[in-house]
């Protein structure tokens, strides 16, 4: 007797296959990620195309074979019109799906990320979503997403030296993880230098203080180096996230 499993999930990508089928990657709460092939979905009359697509949260059930888990029915658990019909709501989800499919390669069941998810969703999808800079949402998810793999920056003092930081002295450095002071930037020559204006920002996005950080008025300057300094750290980091995860 076939088993079929049955779980929720964030679909983040999806790629058709043959004249008809797709593939959908979805993180879930009870396996993390998976590869699930969907025959026959392209297909007006297939039963399976309203409950699943890209950016969806869906209940899926699925079997699996020797060589593919396959999908067997779908449920969207809630309608994302607030997304697909915004095109900065799509950017942030398009942003998000891409780091989930960069960073998480195995089938590893992880709450904390599956939780960071649905929170992030949630807010970008609803109609009351207000905030002055959209891709505030996506960093808010990046930050959080890093810290839950293991790769949480330090904020709160030098990552070198452990002194109290120097609001007008500050740097931000991959090599060690964290803001560094001027005393210690000799020890990475990579370093970029950073503002009080970007720390505080790490801060409430670490803290999860998303009332105070949607209200926030952030100058250009500002949101170019949280830009930088966040581009810069996915791509330090991605490799070496990379080589300790398993693929399927």
């Amino acid at each position: 007797m076939t088993t079929r499993y049955k779980t929720r999930g964030f679909i983040f990508k999806k790629a058709d296959r043959d004249e008809a089928d797709r593939s959908f990657s979805i993180f879930t709460e009870d396996f993390g990620r998976l590869e699930i092939f969907a025959k026959a979905i392209r297909k007006i009359n297939s039963k399976l195309r309203a409950g699943i697509d890209v950016f969806y949260f869906s209940d899926v059930e699925f079997i699996c074979g020797k060589n593919k888990k396959t999908l067997t029915d779908a449920a969207a658990i809630s309608n994302v019109g607030n997304i697909i019909n915004d095109s900065k709501k799509i950017e942030v989800a398009k942003k998000i799906s891409v780091a989930i499919d960069d960073f998480v390669r195995g089938q590893e069941k992880d709450e904390l990320i599956f939780n960071l998810l649905n929170e992030v969703f949630l807010k970008i999808n609803s109609q009351e979503f207000k905030i002055k800079n959209y891709e505030l949402a996506y960093f808010y998810f990046f930050w959080n997403f890093l810290s839950v793999l293991g790769y949480h920056p330090e904020i709160l003092k030098c990552a070198v030296c452990r002194e109290k930081l120097n609001p007008y002295n500050i740097y931000f450095s991959n090599k060690h993880g964290g803001i560094i002071c001027k005393k210690c930037v000799s020890f990475d020559k990579d370093a970029l230098k950073i503002n009080s204006d970007v720390v505080k920002i790490l801060r409430l996005i670490l803290k999860k203080d998303w009332q105070t950080l949607s209200k926030l008025k952030i100058e250009l300057s500002s949101q170019n180096l949280l830009i930088k300094i966040s581009d810069n750290y996915y791509k330090y980091v991605l490799p070496v996230s990379l080589s300790g995860s398993n693929k399927i």
